[in-house]
């Protein structure tokens, strides 16, 4: 019987996942002088979800060009690299200490590595939600799939799963996947959404008719019946009617929670609504030597907009070990409420600098007023339209003197099918 090693390393910095933030985050920490920085990943190749997506449009804001995902990947990871990251692949951290000095616990086939940290950032994303979580009933045949699923075998083992899928979900990476199942051939039968009119903005829609998917809203799965494999789904309706649809597969998409466990059992604070950690403006957690930074705070969001908002991430921690950060005592808590889904960061501290935006989602297609509430008194009030996958944006700045915690509801809101500019000003 083998004997596993265990080693043990020091770092200025580590960073938990290697996508597109951790990647833009380290990168960033060594540009900014820091002696070592690590980046630690599960997986045996770096990039994140990105190398798993053959098709584009990767990087615009990045690099300046239109890339496809696996060729974002390579840029990311390559900038790392180049910069003098430590990139350990193939490692999952299990746990981390933070009674004294921060050390992380990871575990691979080499052995056991404990690092201790002065900072560490937790950058390990999102997943979509399985069949199992959504409670669909039926046989469990060959041909069930979420999206991470489908394009693994898509585009790195060059496999279809399917022919003529069930879509779930009309989110943007529902959309993906249609892109997707055209790489490989097949030819889905129906793109189905739980909600009245879809999750993406209705433009975007224009998509499965081009593809000649037909979309039925108001609708979800009920029962999966195969013997070996996926053969027909039953649908039902809002209005209760069913319908037997004959297919080979059905692709779960999105529904995304934070990759969050680590999080967790760390004792880091939890926001119910994200499924993340909670961070103030400078997206340090409830233990302020970790910060969390992309997917795993707001689920979900794309790939450009993670790697910038990591890129400052990654500031903010060079300055906190330069002794320039505010003190996290003290903080005001930002809290969701009617039509609000959730509030990112959830907490404000006294002091200058920090993201420029609070970032807020709506929990459905809403319109009318969006209003900032502390101690009862309106402090800020927006007209403004929105669906559930808009990002909204309040500027930080008009809420850093408020001197007690923050609650931002829509008012007088009603269901809408129309969108229009999300950001507050």
């Amino acid at each position: 019987m083998a004997v596993q090693s265990e080693r043990s390393a020091s770092v200025d910095a580590l960073v938990i996942g290697a996508g597109p933030a951790g990647l833009a985050a380290a990168t960033r920490l060594k540009r900014l002088g820091l002696a070592r920085v690590i980046v630690i990943d599960r997986e045996l190749e770096a990039g994140g979800v990105p190398r798993h997506c053959g098709h584009s449009p990767f990087g615009m804001r990045e690099f300046g060009r239109v890339l496809t995902g696996p060729a974002y990947a390579r840029r990311l990871t390559d900038a790392a690299r180049g910069a003098g990251v430590e990139l350990m692949l193939g490692n999952t951290v299990v746990a981390i200490d933070t009674a004294e000095s921060l050390v992380a616990t990871c575990t691979s086939s080499e052995g056991i590595v404990r690092i201790a940290a002065k900072r560490i950032i937790l950058a390990t994303g999102v997943r979509e939600t399985p069949r199992a979580a959504r409670l669909v009933s039926g046989d469990r045949p060959l041909g069930v799939l979420n999206t991470g699923a489908l394009q693994g075998y898509a585009y790195l083992q060059h496999l279809a799963p399917f022919r003529r899928p069930v879509i779930v979900g009309t989110e943007l990476v529902s959309l993906s996947s249609l892109l997707t199942c055209r790489k490989i051939g097949a030819r889905p039968v129906a793109m189905i959404e739980e909600r009245s009119g879809p999750t993406t903005r209705r433009l975007f829609m224009g998509l499965p008719r081009l593809l000649g998917v037909p979309v039925f809203y108001g609708t979800r799965i009920t029962d999966i019946r195969g013997a070996q494999r996926v053969e027909a789904v039953t649908l039902s309706g809002a209005d209760g009617k069913r319908q037997d649809i004959e297919c080979d597969g059905v692709l779960f998409t999105g529904r995304f929670t934070p990759d969050a466990p680590l999080a967790r059992a760390a004792g880091l604070d939890i926001d119910s609504r994200t499924g993340g950690p909670t961070i103030d403006q400078f997206a340090r957690t409830s233990e302020p030597r970790i910060f969390a930074a992309g997917n795993v705070l707001h689920p979900v969001e794309t790939a450009g907009w993670s790697w910038r908002e990591a890129v400052r991430v990654a500031d903010f921690v060079a300055a906190d070990l330069a002794g320039w950060l505010p003190s996290p005592d003290n903080a005001i808590t930002l809290t969701p409420g009617d039509g609000v889904r959730y509030v990112v960061p959830q907490r404000i501290v006294r002091g200058p600098g920090g993201l420029s935006h609070i970032q807020l989602r709506a929990t459905g297609d809403v319109s009318g007023a969006l209003v900032a509430h502390s101690k009862g008194q309106r402090l800020r009030t927006q007209p403004m339209t929105s669906g559930p996958e808009r990002r909204i944006l309040a500027p930080l700045d008009a809420f850093r003197q408020a001197d007690s915690d923050i609650t931002f509801s829509f008012d007088n809101r009603r269901s809408t099918a129309s969108r229009s500019d999300a950001t507050c000003v």
